[in-house]
Parts: structure tokens; sequence; C-alpha cells
């Protein structure tokens, strides 16, 4: 997976897949990466790490839901670097739990604000980038809630559900220029996202929530960041050239064989 002389942007780069996305680009010679986040000290100190281990990078602080910020941060990186040929589209939240009857409209509407709005806004202004150069790939960053329901999650869910619909439609779209859109769908993941996760169904004991839904996957544990990271990295690199419209499931086979399904072997 080489990224040598190439230019990538990242949001919800920060932390979490995206920090090891940006890492990872970085080490494999891209000539630039952009960490884009809302949290500036943990964006600031993602690029600082690079730019130490002898990479190049820049923070743009941005709120991916608005218009006026991606902008920003497209109009930063064609400034800085002249292109933009690797995006991954990862900026997301969860929102709260709760059941659908007594779900919050605010935090509905925050939840949908960043992880569709935010992801087609990226779309929206990355893609007549790549368009004009006549190449690029971008990762939208799903989750298995794109291709099944979990309760307490509407908001969450009904989001990547979304992001799966808007990569399908721009994959379609934009082949046809050379342009690569893929989505990737993490299951549980050690971040700080799943351990939200799990303290907002059990504050009393978050440890057993995260034991108990380990459990249930065929590897028995949680994945790790960098995991999906490298899944993302090799979407957005030209060993991945013929794979656009796709749906990569990063779950330890939580999806493949959920709990309860599955003979049980002695």
């Amino acid at each position: 997976m080489d990224f040598s002389g190439k230019v990538a942007v990242v949001t919800g780069g920060a932390n979490g897949i995206g920090a090891a996305v940006c890492h990872g680009l970085a080490q494999r010679g891209a000539r630039g990466v952009l960490v884009v986040d809302r949290d500036a000290a943990a964006g600031e100190a993602t690029a600082a790490a690079i730019r130490a281990a002898g990479g190049h990078a820049l923070f743009a602080a941005a709120d991916v839901s608005q218009s006026r910020d991606v902008q920003a941060y497209v109009k930063l990186a064609l400034d800085t670097w002249g292109a933009i040929d690797c995006f991954h589209n990862n900026a997301g939240i969860e929102g709260r739990i709760a059941p659908t009857a007594e779900y919050d409209e605010a935090v509905f509407d925050s939840v949908i604000a960043v992880n569709v709005k935010g992801v087609f806004l990226g779309l929206r202004h990355v893609l007549p980038v790549m368009l004009k150069q006549g190449h690029g790939a971008i990762v939208n960053t799903a989750s298995v809630a794109a291709i099944f329901g979990t309760s307490g999650m509407p908001a969450y869910v009904a989001s990547k559900h979304a992001v799966a619909g808007l990569t399908k439609v721009a994959a379609g779209e934009v082949g046809p220029q050379g342009i690569r859109v893929n989505a990737v769908l993490p299951g549980p993941i050690d971040t700080r996202m799943v351990r939200d996760i799990a303290r907002q169904v059990s504050p009393n004991n978050p440890d057993a929530v995260e034991a108990g839904y380990a459990g249930s996957i065929p590897l028995r544990r949680y994945g790790t960041a960098e995991e999906v990271a490298n899944v993302v990295l090799f979407l957005l690199c030209d060993l991945a050239g013929n794979v656009t419209g796709a749906q990569y499931v990063v779950d330890g086979g939580r999806s493949a064989a959920p709990a309860g399904v599955s003979a049980h072997v002695e």
C-alpha cells in the first residue's frame, strides 16, 4: 500500500479510526495529510505526531455539517498541496441510547447532521476536485449498523444506512471518470465511541456490557482502530483499483455469524 506523492484528507482524524488512517497514510509515503476534526487539541496532536515522525501533515478545525467549514478544509488542502487524491470521509457521532418512542428530536437531528449531511458535504465538495483531476479514491465510514438494526440507536442506525446509500450513488456517478467510492463498515472497535455506548447501556458496569458483546463475536474480541485503518488504506490505494461501490465489513465475523444462529460444536 504505497501512497507516495499522494495527498489525503481525513475527517474525524483526531482520534480512533481516523487518527490510525492518518498515521498509516503518512507512514506509507503520503506527501500531505490533512487532519480534519472539531477537536482542535487532539487534531493538532495527531498532525504534530506525524510531523515529528518525518511525515507531512496539517490540522484543520471543522464542523463537517457546515458547508463553509467543508469548503475551507478542501481549500486548505488544495492551497497547500494542489490536489486531493484520497479522502476518508470518516467523521461521525453515536448520539444517545434510547428507544425510538422516546428518542430526543434534537439528538436525532445532531446525529443526522454529522453522520449524513457531513458525509454528503464531503462528497459534494471533494468530488468536484477529483472530477477535475480525473482520479481519486474515497472511503466513507459507515458501520455494521448500515446492514442491520440495533435497538436503542434509531438515529445512528438510520444515519449509517444513509451513508451506505450515498456511497452506492456516488460510486455509480463518478466511476466512469476514474473515481472510486467505497464504504468501510466497522463492528465493535476499541474506541471512545464504543466505550461511550457501553457506559450509556450500563453506567454502573460498562465492562460487563463490553465483555458480553465481545463474547458474541466469532473472534471473541473487539477490533482495533489500526485493523479498520488497514482496510481503509487498502481501499484508498491502487491495489483496490477495481473496487468501487463496495461495503467492507470489519467486525470479527459478528454480522456473518450472529449469536444464537450458529450451531454449538463441542
